[in-house]
């Protein structure tokens, strides 16, 4: 079990302590109200159960379950060749202590004990992995742009040798800014 798994099974254990329902009665409550929007459903639960912020959206998450989906595999389709440098990458950030990778939709988030990094592959033929610098530091790498506001600078990779010592080295500073 993942890191980010234990945390939310400890959350919804919690979740059980501070209503006296269990997360399953919850969420067919949700999935009942046939509201549509995010932001709505967190708005449902917190009103109707008295749960914060945190613990609304991750029911409401929890609700959307219905087919489980491996957000890698659908960033990664029709995309095999960048998703085996992708295994590469992650099997680098694999090694240093406490990274998380947590995928989301369009990219995986990489963090410590914040967020310090993004994979994401941008195109067929391009992965690219943004980095967040605090503004203070001048980094002689692309800055991101227009790519992601949640990143400063990002580095274009089209291979296993693009993602070279150079660009660890910048990947291993972000992180230890992060901590």
């Amino acid at each position: 079990m993942s890191a980010t798994e234990a945390r939310q099974q400890k959350m919804l254990q919690s979740i059980e302590e501070k209503t006296g329902l269990e997360p399953e009665t919850i969420i067919q409550d949700i999935k009942s109200q046939n509201l549509e929007k995010h932001n709505q459903k967190i708005a449902f639960v917190k009103e109707k159960y008295g749960l914060s912020h945190g613990f609304a959206n991750l029911l409401v998450l929890k609700s959307k379950e219905n087919i489980p989906v491996d957000l890698v595999a659908n960033q990664y389709r029709d995309k095999e060749y960048l998703f085996l440098i992708y295994e590469y990458i992650a099997a680098f950030l694999n090694t240093l202590e406490g990274v998380e990778l947590v995928p989301k939709k369009v990219y995986v988030s990489v963090r410590a004990k914040k967020q310090f990094a993004i994979i994401q592959p941008s195109t067929k033929s391009r992965i690219d992995i943004g980095l967040n610098f605090p503004k203070d530091i001048i980094i002689p790498i692309e800055p991101a742009g227009s790519f992601n506001s949640m990143v400063s600078h990002r580095i274009r990779i089209e291979s296993k040798d693009d993602f070279s010592d150079l660009a660890k080295q910048y990947l291993v500073k972000a992180y230890e800014l992060s901590l």
